[in-house]
């Protein structure tokens, strides 16, 4: 992996690259140069003998940190970067504690092996729930702290001085007394061979030098340069491309089919059944995709899901008038709504939707009788390494992931069962291991057969009494996909906690709150979406206090202060977005602001959306005032760019994505039936950061939430008309 500021001198510089060409054209230079063109030339003499540099070599102080002899520190990653940025945040953690200089930092991931670098949040090696800097803050800072406390005792017994008497600064060692000094990379060896403290000491955070400053990810000199290596850039000698025909509905099977076509195709090499589909294998992805179109397949959909989008929501709908599980009950909701006369009831209805990653799924597989070798963006590295276990007959310490850098994710690589990974192993298997294979799922595909936020109905309702909130019911009607996998552990007593998450914290001072969960039963495969149940929850509930606090006839940012007064962390955020975004001030006619506030994965983010309401209807969400709370800010940089992230991602559903079925078939394929965002839809974006001494918390997911229903508030007060049904679309355009 490149690493930035490397010091290595592997490739040549721009300015030597500039000087050999300039000499190439030496005659050129002559009859321009400042000497005159009679100058003789001397003549050329017998090239100097190259030398090979010295192979670098490097010391493993810890499971997280080595030191080369070149000065190089290796940060090693046991987490997912999906662009989200973590590489460079636990590189500056162990940077800080190290004292080296960041320009020396680089990073590689690690291997499956939970038992050494297992995620503690939930217990296995993976990456989500926005937990990678959180979980790993204490652990890198220990790691960072030990090595430094290594390389001072290395030098400490090279120069013979007390090691108490050694400072550490930008990568060096120094001895004021003696005036010796000495670089990380001179004492790596020794250093390497001491026995780790068991309780180093780490720093005072008011002596932190890089964490909380911007400093350059390590990841854009790769990425731009093109050199960083995505599995689509894996090649395997003697290498087979493969895609598979998937059941156009899910739950559907393989009935019978012909291959005689496909195999025609040039380029082709097999056909095989594996139990997802009918898989292709080629010489090239085109060959592998003309064969998969020249497939005769007959489809078994006895076991499939045949209902469409509509009558799924009608049956969603229809639970909502019973009961559902309790998730949470202050009070006697119950009583004080259905005992109101004046009760506030509103239905909001979600779609499917998919996570559209700029990298499709894709999976390098060789497989021997002894050994599987994957390589991939890994999110769930244990959970790939069990499933592929299973499926070879392997036991999963010789299951080998090499994890790379992966093109987004949202949520679509933590997948309980491995979808696509099972796949390519599947494949490999059933070609007796003797190619690797590199599986390649399509836009087409991951649209259609992929997995996706399940659809929800929810119905709130709620009364008001002397400008306050009295009584909050809300119930919701959601499929799980954790049902049957690895993660049912988080359904208990009947409620799934992923799904709940967002209005079971609800944070409001209401006496009266009762949340209720209906788990619909659904074939179509679901899975975690940026923010998972918060994208959902947080939406119905900031759109449901502003009609209440409208309702009390009470501003619905001073109703937030006053029922958020023993929650201070979201009332900083909350009046850091209004104070920044000005809210109060008059805009002209036609623009309006909305105000959303939500705490999700252990952050808390609030957030002021301006609109702009054209005659007919059409709007723009021309600004976006955010304000986060995430404990230490690790770089300000990286934190501003996931909450402009989340919330380009959260108005892009807002505004129109919906993933829809008829008949159990789904109706989107690729990004012309399936727009994401664009870029001139791109609202201005402050992001205000809370200075803060906690640990620090998740910034992937928590700018998503707040977004919608702030843009949802702010058309409300813009028009007077409420968005209760995702995407908004035309909804507010008249004829």
């Amino acid at each position: 992996m490149k690493k930035l500021g490397q010091l290595r001198p592997e490739l040549p510089s721009r300015r030597q690259f500039i000087k050999t060409a300039a000499l190439a054209s030496g005659g050129f230079l002559i009859g321009c140069g400042s000497e005159p063109a009679s100058t003789p030339v001397a003549e050329a003499s017998a090239p100097e003998p190259t030398v090979a540099p010295p192979v670098p070599i490097e010391a493993e102080f810890n499971a997280f940190v080595k030191v080369g002899s070149d000065n190089v520190v290796t940060v090693v990653v046991k987490h997912l970067d999906k662009g989200q940025g973590i590489t460079t945040g636990l590189a500056t953690i162990v940077a800080e504690e190290l004292d080296a200089d960041f320009a020396q930092m680089q990073t590689e991931f690690a291997p499956a092996d939970a038992k050494v670098y297992v995620n503690t949040a939930f217990g296995v090696q993976g990456t989500g729930g926005s937990t990678s800097i959180a979980n790993s803050w204490m652990q890198l800072r220990q790691a960072g702290a030990a090595a430094r406390a290594m390389l001072v005792e290395a030098a400490a017994a090279a120069w013979s001085v007390p090691a108490a008497e050694i400072t550490v600064a930008k990568g060096m060692l120094s001895h004021a007394a003696s005036g010796q000094s000495g670089s990380f990379g001179e004492f790596a060896d020794a250093a390497g061979k001491l026995t780790p403290p068991a309780n180093p000491s780490l720093k005072d955070p008011a002596d932190f030098t890089l964490i909380g400053t911007r400093v350059q990810r390590l990841d854009t000199p790769g990425k731009t340069s093109g050199e960083t290596v995505f599995t689509l850039d894996i090649q395997r000698d003697g290498m087979l491309e493969a895609v598979v025909a998937h059941p156009p509905r899910f739950g559907g099977k393989v009935g019978s089919f012909d291959a005689t076509a496909a195999k025609a195709v040039p380029g082709v090499v097999d056909v095989v059944e594996i139990p997802r589909g009918i898989a292709v294998l080629a010489d090239s992805y085109w060959s592998a995709l003309k064969g998969r179109q020249a497939l005769t397949i007959e489809w078994d959909d006895s076991g499939a899901e045949m209902r469409g989008s509509a009558e799924l929501t009608e049956t969603y709908r229809a639970a909502l008038a019973e009961p559902g599980e309790i998730a949470r009950g202050d009070g006697d909701a119950t009583a004080a709504v259905e005992g109101g006369d004046d009760v506030l009831s509103l239905e909001f209805e979600f779609p499917f939707l998919a996570h559209a990653t700029m990298e499709p799924m894709d999976c390098v597989v060789e497989l021997s009788n002894d050994q599987c070798e994957i390589w991939t963006g890994s999110q769930l590295q244990t959970v790939d390494q069990m499933v592929a276990a299973g499926i070879t007959g392997l036991t999963p310490d010789k299951v080998i992931i090499h994890t790379h850098y992966a093109g987004g994710s949202f949520g679509r690589r933590a997948v309980p069962d491995s979808d696509y990974i099972a796949e390519a192993v599947m494949i490999a298997k059933a070609i007796g291991g003797r190619a690797p294979v590199k599986l390649h799922w399509s836009r087409e595909d991951d649209m259609t057969a992929g997995r996706y936020r399940p659809l929800s109905v929810h119905r709130l309702e709620g009364t008001v009494a002397d400008g306050k909130i009295d009584a909050w019911r809300h119930r919701m009607a959601i499929s799980s996909f954790l049902k049957g996998s690895a993660f049912e552990a988080m359904i208990q007593n009947g409620v799934d906690g992923s799904a709940v998450e967002g209005a079971r914290g609800l944070p409001y001072a209401i006496p009266n709150l009762a949340v209720e969960q209906h788990l619909m039963e659904v074939g179509v495969t679901g899975l975690w979406w940026r923010s998972v149940g918060h994208t959902h929850n947080g939406y119905v509930t900031e759109v449901f206090f502003d009609q209440l606090a409208h309702k009390a006839g009470v501003d619905p940012y001073e109703l937030r202060r006053d029922l958020l007064k023993d929650k201070p962390r979201h009332l900083a955020v909350l009046e850091l977005a209004a104070e920044k975004a000005g809210w109060g001030t008059p805009l002209e006619a036609g623009r309006a602001r909305g105000i959303a506030v939500h705490e999700s994965f252990a952050s808390f983010v609030a957030e002021v959306a301006e609109v702009t309401v054209k005659d007919d209807g059409s709007f723009s969400v021309d600004r976006v005032v955010c304000a986060v709370d995430c404990g230490v800010a690790i770089n300000p940089d990286v934190v501003a760019a996931q909450m402009e992230g989340g919330i380009a991602y959260g108005l892009s559903a807002f505004l129109r994505e919906a993933v829809t079925l008829e008949e159990g078939v789904v109706q989107q394929r690729n990004f012309d039936s399936y727009r994401p965002l664009r870029i001139n839809e791109m609202p201005a974006v402050e992001v205000h950061i809370v200075p803060s001494g906690e640990a620090p918390t998740g910034v992937g997911e928590p700018g998503l939430p707040p977004i919608a229903p702030a843009v949802a508030n702010a058309l409300f007060a813009a028009t007077g008309k409420l968005v209760t049904t995702l995407p908004v679309a035309d909804q507010l355009k008249t004829a």
